[in-house]
């Protein structure tokens, strides 16, 4: 049959089939049905049941019975041919149709190779690969440290190659279109935390220090841990999305050919705005999350305003301002540079682009609450 007729098949197929008659060490197979690819898929077993027999050292195959065929016959033959080799069998195509052998003829005997057994890989081997990407990474980010540590510095002299522009929107987008979710996050936040410690401390009859507890715990901790998580899941993810997109369109290639310094055009930017921003961001935050227990003391503990004030003057001191402060400023850093660093090491596909903001949320929020666990260790063995 004219492969050509295969392109309007009848309007009802058979399902392709097939019989095994053995003679001796010999074997033919008796084919039959409509070999369409696009309508019936043969199945994976197939070439073994054939090709595997007590003494078979050859396979004929007639196709007197078969009705419409295209490609999916010739596949099925070069599969055929692949098992054959691989058994030391003799595969006897005479019984096909001309027009099938005249196109298996022009199909080289290996245009089909075989998939290469995947090696076993044994824990170590696992561990070391690991090891040596984890090593290689974090290469790359100390890389892109010490290379935004020496072009801030140039930044700051006037000699890096950064457009003031491109600092604005970056600041912009870091600082002021941040504030609203940052204040809305930390007001639950200090609210949540003004409840839980009242419902504990009204059993010891020590409401008056909820105050105290909403001070330290939202300066030291509460009000940086917050805002970073925020501005991971928010900025973090978007500078990945941006430069893997950039990668995709090819216009980091582009930057690269005219001679454009990526880190002062892409990177020292985002970097910088998001550092800059972020203690701004925290003091709003601190703010914002001691109103939100301001408002559950005075509303449901009864206490006073000017009793609430009080404690809280006593309680926070300059000192856990200036701890929260610090924490934010490195926490902004590392969310920028991990953002930047996954969204330059993404491929160049659309599917790559979401599961690069995905790594650089994930990435930035781990490594935030790794690093806040460092402080956290720290001030305590230095009694702060």
């Amino acid at each position: 049959m004219d492969p050509s007729t295969a392109d309007v098949p009848s309007p009802t197929t058979v399902e392709p089939a097939w019989e095994c008659r053995d003679d001796g060490p010999s074997r033919l197979v008796v084919l039959s049905g409509d070999w369409i690819a696009r309508l019936h898929a043969v199945p994976s077993d197939a070439f073994e049941t054939i090709l595997n027999g007590p003494g078979l050292s050859s396979v004929a195959l007639q196709a007197d019975k078969i009705g419409a065929w295209d490609s999916g016959l010739l596949t099925f033959v070069a599969g055929l041919r692949r098992g054959a080799d691989q058994h030391g069998l003799t595969l006897d195509e005479s019984g096909l149709p001309p027009s099938a052998r005249r196109l298996l003829a022009l199909l080289p005997r290996d245009a089909l190779p075989a998939a290469p057994a995947r090696p076993s890989r044994s824990i170590r081997a696992v561990l070391g690969t690991q090891a040596l990407t984890v090593w290689a990474e974090g290469g790359a980010v100390a890389t892109m440290l010490g290379e935004t540590i020496l072009r801030g510095g140039a930044a700051l002299r006037g000699q890096a190659r950064m457009r003031r522009t491109d600092l604005l929107v970056a600041l912009q987008d870091a600082g002021a279109s941040a504030l609203s979710i940052v204040i809305v996050v930390n007001l639950l936040m200090g609210g949540i935390l003004a409840f839980v410690g009242a419902v504990q401390l009204r059993r010891f009859g020590a409401d008056i220090y909820v105050a105290d507890l909403v001070g330290i715990a939202v300066v030291r901790e509460i009000a940086a841990l917050i805002t970073a998580v925020v501005m991971s899941g928010r900025t973090g993810g978007a500078y990945a999305a941006q430069i893997a997109t950039m990668l995709g369109n090819e216009e980091i290639d582009a930057l690269r050919t005219i001679g454009v310094p990526l880190h002062d055009y892409l990177i020292l930017p985002r970097i910088l705005a998001l550092t800059l921003m972020m203690p701004l961001l925290y003091l709003y935050g601190s703010v914002a999350g001691i109103f939100g227990g301001f408002l559950v003391a005075v509303a449901m503990l009864n206490l006073t305003p000017a009793t609430f004030l009080a404690h809280l003057q006593t309680s926070v001191t300059g000192s856990q301002v200036l701890f929260g402060l610090s924490k934010s400023i490195a926490f902004g850093g590392v969310i920028a540079i991990i953002g930047c660093r996954i969204g330059l090491s993404a491929g160049r596909s659309a599917s790559d682009v979401g599961r690069a903001a995905t790594r650089a949320v994930v990435a930035g929020i781990v490594a935030i609450i790794a690093l806040d666990a460092v402080c956290a260790v720290c001030a305590n063995a230095l009694r702060f």
